[in-house]
């Protein structure tokens, strides 16, 4: 598995970013409504990532500048995972290197909004540290919106000595 740093609007993002809109009309009935510019996910003040298996695009996820009630924190957003990848490590990897980068851009927690008709994120994400934070967001006032959040590790620069 290989993961590249990619444009939101990539023509390898393009239908990941497609396939997790319908996976939200499937189980929520819309799309997610949420406002994004892609340009929120451009360096330094985002990223977005594909992670591909076998040169296949098969995974994405990003994060944007999400101004908190503590300042600046990262949130994440499209994270996606192809049913053939899935059960194989990639969403795990994805969100490993979404949480990196935007420590190493100096966020020192990522948030997310994600719903109770997804148990599959739920349990990625508090498996990996998440714990629910104050809603925020487009979804704030929806009963089924699930936020959650998490203190990043400070990364390091590696010694130049």
């Amino acid at each position: 598995m290989r993961i590249e740093i990619l444009s939101y609007d990539h023509p390898d993002a393009a239908p990941l970013i497609a396939e997790v809109q319908q996976e939200y009309v499937v189980r929520y009935g819309e799309v997610d409504l949420t406002p994004v510019d892609p340009a929120e996910f451009a360096p330094p003040h985002g990223l977005f990532v594909v992670a591909y298996l076998d040169g296949r695009a098969v995974a994405c996820g990003g994060w944007r500048v999400h101004v908190g009630m503590d300042g600046p924190e990262a949130e994440l957003k499209r994270m996606y995972v192809a049913p053939v990848a899935r059960g194989r490590g990639v969403a795990r990897a994805v969100l490993a290197e979404l949480e990196r980068t935007a420590s190493e851009a100096g966020h020192p927690r990522m948030v997310l909004e994600t719903g109770t008709k997804q148990p599959e994120a739920i349990g990625l994400y508090t498996s990996a540290g998440y714990v629910e934070v104050a809603k925020f967001g487009y979804y704030a006032n929806e009963p089924s919106a699930v936020h959650l959040g998490k203190i990043l590790e400070e990364q390091s620069c590696p010694s130049t000595r």
